[in-house]
């Protein structure tokens, strides 16, 4: 009985670790830069959540966060994904872009991997350097 017990246990803790109730799971991160500037009020955020698996075909985007940036770095993004999404042996990736009246301002330059299996660090932290 005391190992059933444990094992029921085990699993609800397992199964809050990495989904909502909804059977979403989430990602939270901050977006920065190096350089010593401040954001134009009209900047917007994109950061997206992607498989990235296959090199010759474009990404499957899992989610995606676009808005007005509010505030300076670093800049809070919130991705959810449906875990039954997630492919053993797929590689996924977070990427962001900063663009000011539509023209790119700052992009990531650096592979961001997550492995999407609920041990991922969070906050994740997501540089961006400067398009030019």
């Amino acid at each position: 009985m005391k190992k059933l017990t444990l094992l029921a246990a085990a699993t609800l803790l397992s199964a809050c670790q990495s989904t909502s109730p909804s059977g979403q799971a989430s990602l939270d991160g901050e977006v920065f830069y190096l350089q010593r500037i401040a954001l134009p009020p009209s900047a917007t955020l994109s950061v997206s959540l992607q498989d990235v698996s296959l090199a010759d075909a474009p990404a499957v985007v899992l989610d995606e966060q676009k808005g007005p940036v509010k505030g300076q770095v670093p800049l809070p993004f919130h991705l959810r994904y449906d875990p039954a999404q997630v492919k053993p042996g797929h590689r996924y990736s977070v990427s962001a872009r900063i663009e000011v009246n539509g023209e790119l301002l700052f992009i990531t330059t650096e592979h961001h991997a997550v492995q999407l299996d609920g041990k991922d660090p969070q906050p994740l932290k997501i540089r961006v350097d400067a398009a030019r």
